[in-house]
Formats: C-alpha cells, structure tokens, sequence
C-alpha cells in the first residue's frame, strides 16, 4: 500500500481546505457572537494548518508539520486568553454580541 497522499490526491486536501477556509470567513464576518467568531478563526487556522500538513507530506519534508505543531501551542494559548477576555466582558456587560462590543471604544 502506497502513500496515504498519491491515494487520495494533493487536489482534494486543498479543496478541503478551501472550503474550511471560506467556512471560516463566512462565520467572521456574518455572525455576530464572538465566541462564534472565535470558531471560525480557529477554523481558518486549521485549514491552513491542513494545507501546511498535506504539502510537508507532498514534498517529504517534516518542517510544515513541525510549523504546524507550534502553531497548534500558539492557537491553544490564544483560545485560553480570548476566551477569559469574553468571561470578563460578559461578567460586565452581560452580553457577548459583538454590536454591544462596539461601544467599548475609549
């Protein structure tokens, strides 16, 4: 049995992560709940998360997966920090919808 890879075919991961990706931006710029927000960024994340995997096995080169495994630390720190700042705003105000938000400005 070959490569997971020649199997399947380069063409679908990145169709897959196309459409992950544009997933993800719908959700940015339609919804309205930041934690949904939060989601779809993590989603675009991971589709290019996809992609890098899906090219450092293309090109048998370990360095995407590497760039990849920090990237995955990184996002999980900055779910942990986002997610405390929405607690904090929702403790205040009450709600997390980001037309209320709006009026946070200084």
């Amino acid at each position: 049995m070959g490569n997971i890879l020649n199997q399947i075919g380069i063409e679908n991961y990145i169709f897959l992560s196309v459409l992950l990706f544009c997933i993800g931006v719908f959700g940015v710029l339609y919804r309205r709940n930041a934690i949904i927000v939060f989601m779809s960024i993590e989603i675009m994340l991971n589709a290019v998360n996809l992609l890098f995997v899906a090219f450092s096995t293309y090109h048998q080169d370990a360095e995407g997966q590497i760039f990849v495994f920090f990237s995955m630390a990184v996002a999980a720190a900055e779910v942990a920090v986002g997610l405390a700042i929405l607690v904090s705003i929702f403790r205040n105000l009450g709600s997390i919808e980001i037309d209320k938000l709006k009026n946070l400005k200084g």
